[in-house]
C-alpha cells in the first residue's frame, strides 16, 4: 500500500534569516518596500499561503519558483501577499474637507478640467470617497471634464476597486446623505457603488517606482500611508515625481504618520498632512 506524499504544513516551515533576506531584497527591488528584520514574522505569515497554494515544502523551494520560468507571475502574487491594504471610506476625513472647502472652489473655471490621482488606492474606498466629495461639492460636476485615477501595485486590490462592491459594514463610515445618493444595497451584507460614481474613477495596476504612463498633470494627488514603507531616498524621489506631475499650486495629501520634512522642499506644508506645490 503506497502513501500519498503531502507538502508539510506551511505554518510549520521555518523562514531562515538568509531566505528572509532574499525575499526582502526581491520585495524592495520590485516595490520599493523596505522590510526590516522586524517584519520577518509578517513575511512568513503572508507567504505561507503561497506555499500552501503551490504545495511547496520550504521557502527555499518558493525562491526557486521565483527564479524559474513562472517567476514574474509569482512575483506579482508575492507583492500582492506582502502589501498591507488597510483602508476605509473617508479615512482621515480632514483631507476630504480640505478638498471640498479649499481646493475645489479655487479651481480655474476656464477649461473645467479636473484630475485627481489616488496613488496606492488599495481596494478603492479612497477614490470612491474622493468621487463622492466631488459630487457633493460641485453641483455643476456634469459640466466638467473630471476624472479620478486610482492605482495600486496589488492587482487583487485593483480588481476589487473596479468591481466597487464592499461589505455593508464598511459603508457605515460614509456620511448618510452620500451613502443614500451613491451606494446601492445588493443584499443584506453587500453594497455596490452607483454606476455614476464608478464612471468617475479609472482603476489601473501601477508600481509607483516604475514608469508612469499618464499624460497631463493632476490637480491633486492622494498618496496616504504608502511612503512609510519606503526609505528616505526612495521617498525623496517619489515626492519629486509627484511634484513634476502636479499642476502649479497642486496639492499632495499624505498619511497621518508621513512627513515631507527634510525629504522634499518642493511643497509648502498647509497643516494636517496637506501640502501645496511651490516649485
Amino acid at each position: 500500500m503506497s502513501a500519498t506524499l503531502q507538502a508539510p504544513d506551511p505554518g510549520e516551515i521555518q523562514l531562515s534569516a538568509a531566505e528572509f533576506a532574499d525575499l526582502a531584497a526581491r520585495v524592495r527591488r520590485v516595490s520599493g518596500i523596505a522590510l526590516g528584520e522586524g517584519k520577518r514574522d509578517l513575511v512568513h505569515g503572508r507567504l505561507r499561503r503561497r506555499l500552501r497554494a503551490l504545495r511547496l515544502p520550504s521557502f527555499a523551494a518558493y525562491i526557486a519558483v521565483l527564479d524559474g520560468p513562472e517567476g514574474a507571475e509569482e512575483e506579482v502574487r508575492m507583492i500582492n501577499a506582502i502589501t498591507t491594504n488597510l483602508t476605509g471610506f473617508f479615512r482621515e476625513p480632514h483631507h476630504f474637507a480640505h478638498l471640498a472647502q479649499q481646493l475645489l472652489p479655487a479651481l480655474p473655471r476656464q477649461g473645467r478640467r479636473l484630475r485627481i490621482w489616488s496613488a496606492g488606492c488599495s481596494s478603492g474606498e479612497e477614490p470612491y470617497s474622493i468621487a463622492m466629495t466631488l459630487c457633493q461639492a460641485m453641483p455643476d460636476l456634469a459640466q466638467w471634464d473630471a476624472r479620478i485615477l486610482a492605482t495600486d501595485i496589488d492587482t487583487d486590490m485593483v480588481a476589487l476597486g473596479t468591481a466597487g462592491r464592499y461589505a455593508a459594514e464598511r459603508a457605515a463610515s460614509i456620511p448618510p446623505a452620500l451613502r443614500q445618493a451613491h451606494v446601492r444595497a445588493l443584499d443584506a451584507e453587500t453594497v455596490e457603488m452607483a454606476p455614476s460614481l464608478k464612471a468617475l474613477v479609472r482603476f489601473l495596476p501601477l508600481n509607483l517606482l516604475g514608469a508612469w504612463p499618464m499624460r497631463g498633470r493632476f490637480d491633486a494627488v492622494f498618496c496616504r500611508n504608502v511612503v512609510i514603507y519606503f526609505d528616505k531616498p526612495t521617498q525623496a524621489r517619489l515626492f519629486d515625481r509627484f511634484a513634476d506631475i502636479l499642476v502649479p499650486g497642486g496639492h499632495l495629501y499624505v498619511g497621518h504618520s508621513e512627513t515631507l520634512h527634510r525629504v522634499s522642499d518642493r511643497f509648502q506644508h498647509l497643516g494636517r498632512t496637506v501640502h501645496r506645490l511651490v516649485r
